[in-house]
């Protein structure tokens, strides 16, 4: 999993009124959590969180806190962010501190390998889900789980208990849940109905 830094600054202030004040000052209120310590409210800069999310690791990248002062070195993702629906800017973002030696709970996305060859033969590929929820060590985080559908045929399906996951990692959805498949051709029109029964 890609690693990445990214600098914050610990703020006092809490309240709608100190967040729309940072907004309009251009910065991003946020709040760092985990496990045995207090949420600790904070602002940072949304270049600095676009450079820190960037690239196939996305939101699941470990990021590197500077500055902040207690915080400063805290190994973090991005738990959520929440984004104005009209203007599109980051209003929010959670940071979740973790720990490398304890399994934390993610979303990755599903990459398609190869051309099934149901689709060649004129099946539609179903791709049931992008994503899969998934555990394993923070170190251990996939960009992405590949799937190889090369030999899919119509009317065949790869499911969750099929796939191949990289070693430490566990899915946590259920096993019988399709993950990607090829339906089958549809009805040519003009076929041939039912012969109707003799006349008496």
């Amino acid at each position: 999993m890609q690693q990445t830094q990214m600098k914050i600054e610990a703020r006092t202030s809490t309240g709608k009124g100190i967040s729309r004040k940072l907004r309009a000052a251009g910065r991003i209120p946020g709040v760092v959590y985990g496990r045995g310590m207090e949420p600790v409210p904070v602002s940072l800069e949304p270049k600095a969180l676009s450079a820190a999310i960037a690239g196939e690791g996305g939101i699941n990248n470990l990021i590197t806190l500077q500055g902040g002062g207690s915080l400063d070195q805290t190994v973090v993702i991005v738990a959520d962010i929440q984004i104005d629906p009209l203007k599109g800017n980051a209003e929010h973002v959670d940071l979740h501190r973790v720990n490398m030696n304890e399994k934390v709970r993610v979303t990755v996305p599903v990459l398609l390998k190869g051309s099934a060859n149901g689709v060649k033969e004129g099946g539609l590929l179903d791709f049931a889900h992008h994503t899969l929820h998934i555990e394993c060590l923070p170190g251990g985080i996939p960009e992405n789980i590949e799937v190889d559908i090369t030999e899919l045929k119509i009317g065949h399906s790869i499911h969750v208990q099929e796939l191949s996951l990289p070693v430490g990692v566990k899915c946590l959805e259920n096993p019988k849940t399709q993950v990607v498949g090829v339906l089958g051709k549809q009805a040519e029109e003009g076929e041939a109905s039912e012969t109707p029964a003799a006349e008496a």
